[in-house]
């Protein structure tokens, strides 16, 4: 099978990601597609070449090593998903690269640190109750912009000791290089204001460093001789820790509210002490993970897969969503939520292999204590237009709603 004949084009607008994911999965466990800009990859939606291809050490996250068509210039800085390929982080490193990056940055990202945060975050998650609570009864609201989205937001911020004044300016641009509909000019201009904005936050910590994570990265960077963070790496760790730290959480909180309140069962479960907020995040994350896919690797050498070859230096797209919901593991009713499912932490969400997240533990209690939270204070909430489809994120990678109206009772 060649890449040059693929049987499916990418949504860039993702209307409807769980279908198309379906759709390629009907060619096939491994399957050629299109992506925006004409960039043909390889599509892994089934878990067992996925957790294959995640640990095998012939497939590389390091496009300048080893992905051709970015070696060459044949991709252009203005695709829409090239800051995805660009950057010099653990995320994209590969083999010893990888080892160095990931040690250096669990020298600060620490479990100490990420439990030093429980108390935080409990009391964000208070004070944006508080504020919602002020909401007139039966006001819709948009508990996206309301709660999902500052919650996540303010713990990121608060880890790495990002101003209050630059917050808002960068996770406006970090928005946007998840979304895959989008303009080379805005890709352009928004690279040049994101990598503005992390240099500038890099200066403010350098001169004066707190007990923050920015400030312990920077240390890193500066205290450890050959094996360091260089200039890039450090900037684009920051990168990788505010838009990983933020967008995912968010995504996480409305995907499972959206799941309770459109299975009132399940929700009767939870009340009834029959699942545990635990079981109904995981489920959450099997079912709708907060990314649908993940770019990207490359094969470092002929991989067989079935009867499938992908060739040395082809892209690999992995769908985080597709493995959540393949049949073969979860049963022929794998797209149902279900937080009594025996499979429900079978999923690939936060990764497999040594590329798992580092920040999954942080992920996980927020949305915990958030959510809880959240349907204790308010055990009557319910979709505000329960017959209204929700618009979904304009983006193939990022899995969530654009808005998510509720009413607070």
């Amino acid at each position: 099978m060649k890449l040059q004949h693929c049987p499916v084009a990418i949504d860039p607008s993702g209307t409807d990601v769980h279908g198309e994911i379906r759709r390629i999965r009907a060619h096939g466990p491994v399957v050629p597609v299109a992506l925006p800009g004409g960039v043909n990859v390889w599509s892994v939606t089934s878990a067992a070449p996925v957790r294959q291809l995640m640990t095998d050490p012939r497939v590389s996250k390091d496009a300048y090593r080893h992905w051709p068509a970015w070696i060459n210039g044949e991709i252009p800085a203005s695709w829409p998903l090239a800051i995805w390929v660009s950057v010099r982080s653990m995320i994209t490193a590969y083999g010893t690269d990888h080892d160095r990056l990931r040690k250096l940055v669990s020298k600060a990202f620490t479990a100490r640190r990420t439990a030093a945060l429980r108390p935080r975050v409990e009391e964000i998650t208070a004070e944006l109750l508080d504020g919602l609570q002020r909401v007139a009864p039966g006001q819709p609201v948009d508990l996206r912009a309301e709660f999902a989205c500052p919650l996540p937001v303010r713990v990121i911020c608060e880890l790495l000791g990002i101003p209050e004044e630059a917050r808002d300016g960068l996770r406006e641009v970090i928005d946007i290089t998840f979304l895959t509909a989008v303009s080379p000019e805005e890709v352009m201009e928004n690279g040049l204001k994101l990598y503005t904005a992390l240099n500038d936050l890099v200066e403010v910590k350098r001169a004066h460093p707190g007990d923050d994570l920015a400030s312990a990265l920077i240390a890193v960077r500066d205290e450890h001789g050959e094996d360091r963070l260089s200039d890039q790496e450090l900037v684009d760790t920051l990168l990788l820790m505010i838009s990983a730290g933020y967008e995912t959480t968010v995504n996480l909180f409305d995907n499972t509210v959206h799941a309770l309140l459109t299975h009132p069962e399940q929700r009767a479960l939870l009340d009834e002490g029959e699942v545990s907020w635990e079981d109904v995040i995981e489920e959450t994350l099997r079912v709708d993970p907060p990314g649908a896919h993940i770019p990207f690797r490359y094969a470092v050498e002929d991989i067989e897969l079935g009867d499938v070859v992908i060739a040395k230096g082809e892209p690999i797209l992995i769908s985080m969503a597709g493995v959540g919901r393949d049949p073969d593991v979860h049963g022929a009713d794998a797209d149902v939520f279900d937080a009594r499912r025996a499979t429900r932490r079978e999923h690939v969400t936060f990764g497999h292999g040594v590329h798992y997240c580092l920040g999954a533990p942080l992920a996980r209690m927020e949305a915990t204590i958030a959510l809880s939270a959240l349907f204790e204070r308010f055990p009557g909430i319910a979709l505000a237009d329960p017959d209204k489809p929700l618009r979904p994120l304009p983006s193939f990678l990022s899995n969530g709603h654009q808005e998510l109206p509720v009413v607070l009772r």
